[in-house]
């Protein structure tokens, strides 16, 4: 009788938690698309539906991460920095987007860079090491994934010999993404003079309001006159490949003044981390003029008033003109990307989308397959790449704008974690996208509509359950 009534009492206010919580979750006015989605999982899967939305469906409340004063404070080492774009040389259709990432992510137009394109790991490592190698000042780090394995190992060595150099060496990880780089660790790095700190660390009481927002960031900056940025970790993986393939990936150096951008992205996230706010003018040195191309840095996350690379993505495909090329290794596009970028292919503009034939993450790979349906019924073209995993982030559009950078084409990306993409206006870098986008192009095959009309029940099946859980992934 008593397991009975406590069993009732339980029932009771268990139905009593998911009915409350449901409240809360209409009451957020978010998207209806995924307050339904969280209302399927609540309802029909027990105990784990609420689990997982106490874990990751909590909605971050948007609030700067910096004050009003320091962020002006950061603001004034942009001198370098364009705002007023109506003299700048760029076209009408790269005036737009300019104009509003200003407007949504505060991001200035830099000019005078140069950029190098690494689409190898093993390239891009040998020419971040000796950037290290030859630093005099400081070097910050700031990485989603950091593991100590053999690659780490030789990038904590090299930081722990600057720092015994009397270089300054700051890093930031992200707490979920870099959970096999231990206390042990980051012990050893701050014994050699390291400072290093993880990004809203997942631990009692917080873990239900941390550890759904990750730092998906790959920055470093190397006396503030060398950047790195793009979708390249620190793991063996992005230069050994996986067990059943290659890792193919896009990462970009810079030099000039977009570096104080980078710069500007890591001393904010410094400050969030540390609460301690670095001013001193010899963190922003004057960069030189090393080329002729101008960019952009932009930033998004949950903090955030905007889902400024989002909206930017939205308003470039519907300027589009020529062509609109995308590879992304997750693909789960909001109703807004749909509807531009099917927009974009019904009036005669080439669209192609290059995703991975094989995953890190099946849930995701399904869910990713379970739109392509709308991308055949409007004329776009879809690629497998076929070596081995497609994790690079490049997006062009026409001649002369394109994008490289940490954001994958998802709802993660756009919402929930914080993000950097560079936005490059040049014909030149544009060219070479192209070239290495068409060569993965080679090393894929097209998916054919007739073809994928007539895949098995079971994948469909897999795509559909997949696709229900999209807005939470």
């Amino acid at each position: 009788m008593i397991w009975e009534i406590a069993y009732i009492v339980l029932f009771v206010v268990y139905v009593y938690t998911i009915l409350t919580t449901i409240l809360f979750l209409v009451m957020e006015n978010r998207n209806p698309v995924k307050s339904i989605a969280w209302i399927f999982v609540l309802l029909f899967i027990p105990v784990l539906g609420f689990i997982c939305y106490f874990l990751v469906g909590k909605k971050f409340r948007k609030k700067r991460i910096i004050s009003k004063r320091s962020f002006r404070l950061l603001k004034t080492y942009e001198a370098t920095a364009n705002r007023d774009l109506s003299d700048l040389p760029l076209n009408e259709r790269q005036l737009a987007i300019a104009n509003l990432a200003v407007g949504n992510s505060d991001s200035p137009i830099f000019e005078n860079n140069s950029i190098s394109i690494y689409t190898n790991a093993s390239k891009l490592y040998e020419s971040i090491f000796e950037d290290i190698k030859n630093a005099k000042h400081h070097i910050n780090l700031e990485y989603y994934i950091f593991i100590p394995d053999t690659l780490g190992r030789r990038m904590m060595e090299a930081l722990k010999e600057k720092a015994r150099e009397g270089v300054k060496v700051r890093v930031i990880i992200d707490d979920v993404g870099s959970w096999r780089f231990k206390k042990r660790h980051i012990k050893e790095m701050r014994d050699a003079g390291i400072e290093v700190e993880n990004f809203l660390e997942v631990r009692l009481p917080y873990i239900s309001s941390h550890v759904n927002y990750r730092n998906h960031r790959k920055i470093a900056v190397i006396d503030g006159l060398i950047a790195y940025t793009g979708g390249i970790n620190i793991a063996d993986r992005y230069i050994d490949g996986l067990d059943w393939g290659t890792w193919r990936d896009t990462h970009v150096r810079l030099e000039g003044s977009v570096v104080l951008g980078l710069q500007k992205t890591f001393f904010e996230d410094w400050y969030f981390v540390k609460q301690s706010l670095i001013e001193d003018q010899e963190y922003y040195p004057q960069p030189l003029k090393k080329g002729n191309v101008f960019m952009q840095t932009v930033i998004s996350g949950p903090d955030m008033q905007w889902e400024s690379i989002m909206q930017i993505y939205v308003l470039a495909f519907s300027l589009a003109r020529k062509r609109i090329y995308i590879q992304t290794p997750y693909f789960i596009p909001p109703e807004s990307l749909i509807t531009v970028l099917q927009n974009a292919a019904l009036s005669g503009v080439d669209v192609r989308l290059i995703l991975p034939r094989k995953s890190d993450a099946t849930v995701t790979l399904y869910s990713s397959y379970s739109f392509l349906d709308q991308m055949f019924k409007a004329g776009i073209k879809v690629y497998f790449y076929q070596p081995g995993f497609l994790h690079s982030k490049i997006t062009i559009v026409d001649d002369d704008i394109s994008f490289v950078g940490s954001a994958n084409m998802d709802f993660r990306s756009f919402e929930q974690n914080f993000e950097l993409n560079t936005i490059v206006y040049d014909k030149d870098v544009t060219g070479e996208l192209i070239s290495i986008y068409e060569e993965d192009l080679n090393n894929s095959v097209e998916v054919e509509e007739r073809y994928w009309k007539v895949r098995s029940l079971k994948n469909r099946i897999k795509e559909s359950l997949a696709r229900l859980f999209s807005p939470l992934l």
